[in-house]
């Protein structure tokens, strides 16, 4: 039963990832060069990130793995190995922004909708294949913030765009864990205290690019 679920989440999250790459590569005004080096930038953090999730639940389960690795690698990752996954993607993100010079900008023009795209599509199968009614709420609000993403995304500056989207979307998620049992992404159950953090760094990401173009 567990290989089968595995079996069905990854092909869940293919046809997700695909999505938002398609949504991205749509959406997008950038010229043709310009948008094949996001999306090779894009699918290279994508592939980080899904070696991090199983690099979290190794960690998170260390004494389990030394003993019995199976027993881990086979048994499907939990929030905490999400979470573990995103914290390593930022400190990632951060050491290829100083070290490494990458421009950011790039960066969140294509992964702000390629998570739009790939949230929406995996929370609409959740909906349609498996019949999960609490995807509803996390639907909508996705199509909410997608709306807004297409109305501002060519007017405002990339880390802007991605600052209201992740608020928005955050702040969301948030009253949908008041009104429902739980809420989740990608499958995984979302804690607030998660949501909380996002929510404020977005919220300082916007006010600090607000001082700075006050102050230039």
């Amino acid at each position: 039963m567990i290989s089968a679920w595995v079996l069905a989440k990854m092909a869940y999250n293919v046809i997700s990832i695909v999505a938002g790459l398609t949504f991205f590569y749509v959406t997008s005004q950038s010229a043709k060069p310009v948008k094949k080096q996001q999306l090779e930038e894009s699918i290279s953090l994508i592939i980080n990130f899904i070696l991090f999730i199983w690099v979290g639940k190794i960690l998170l389960n260390i004494g389990i793995f030394v003993t019995d690795p199976l027993a881990v690698l086979a048994y499907p990752s939990d929030s905490y190995a999400f979470y573990a996954a995103v914290l390593l993607l930022l400190v990632n993100v951060v050491f290829k922004v100083r070290r490494k010079h990458l421009n950011i900008s790039p960066l969140l023009s294509a992964l702000v909708p390629i998570f739009l795209g790939s949230a929406f599509v995996y929370e609409f199968i959740d909906v349609v294949v498996n019949g999960n009614a609490l995807s509803w709420g996390h639907l909508g609000l996705l199509l909410i913030v997608a709306v807004m993403f297409l109305a501002i995304n060519e007017r405002k500056p990339a880390v802007i765009v991605a600052g209201n989207v992740f608020a928005i979307w955050s702040a969301g998620q948030f009253l949908l864990t008041c009104l429902l049992p739980y809420s989740t992404l990608y499958g995984y159950i979302v804690a607030r205290w998660f949501l909380i953090v996002v929510f404020i760094i977005s919220v300082t990401v916007l006010i600090y690019n607000n001082r700075k173009r006050v102050r230039s």
